[in-house]
């Protein structure tokens, strides 16, 4: 109760620019697990699909692939359809891989959308708690330029560590943000990477039954 009552006086304390930093941490808090929860669906959705599609690939079942990726929205789905759409006319490789790079254009604004904002919300909410500080300090020597000269450093030294709590709460808010930036950054990578990987192993499985009936 100490503990909750302490970071109640210390959010209190601090002053008005202790509400858009709040705002801040929020927005970007809901971003964060809204980013986490698209991409881990994605991840499951992308080994869900390519489980389905890997026995079909190697047995040459090409109709049987196609009508597995018609029936899925996954992004592994979407990128590989590029490449078998392209897969009747192509007469090269470059051509169905150029197919599946198209694909890959297409997803990857989903799945990269929003995570740049916590990066940025971790700047924002740092330079919003110094520039509470900076206004706490202007307005605590104003008040104290007009105190009795007795009262002076007590009332300086309380004032200067009230405007000092914005920038400790901004630097709260931008720690957690930055660490949730790099997490969704990182899955994100793995799942792009682990796209690439999968389109290259089908397009391989492709081309070496083109040339072999060739």
């Amino acid at each position: 109760m100490d503990i909750f009552n302490s970071l109640i006086n210390f959010f209190q304390t601090g002053g008005v620019f202790m509400y858009p930093i709040l705002f801040v941490l929020g927005l970007g808090t809901a971003i964060a697990l809204e980013r986490y929860i698209v991409i881990s669906k994605s991840q499951l959705s992308m080994r869900r699909t390519w489980g389905r599609l890997l026995p079909l690939l190697e047995s040459h079942d090409y109709k049987g692939a196609m009508q597995q990726m018609k029936g899925s929205r996954s992004q592994l789905s979407i990128v590989l359809t590029y490449g078998f759409n392209r897969l009747s006319t192509a007469q090269r490789r470059d051509d169905i891989e150029a197919a599946m790079e198209e694909g890959m254009m297409e997803v990857m604004p989903p799945l990269e959308a929003r995570t740049h904002y916590l990066a940025t919300f971790a700047n924002i909410a740092t330079l919003l708690g110094l520039l509470g500080t900076i206004i706490g300090l202007i307005e605590a020597f104003t008040a104290v330029a007009n105190a009795d000269p007795a009262e002076k450093a007590d009332l300086l030294s309380a004032s200067i560590s009230v405007a000092m709590n914005t920038t400790a709460f901004g630097l709260i808010a931008a720690i957690p943000l930055l660490l949730m930036h790099t997490v969704i950054q990182t899955k994100t990578s793995k799942l792009v990477d682990a796209l690439e990987m999968a389109a290259v192993k089908c397009l391989n499985i492709v081309t070496l039954k083109k040339k072999a009936s060739a």
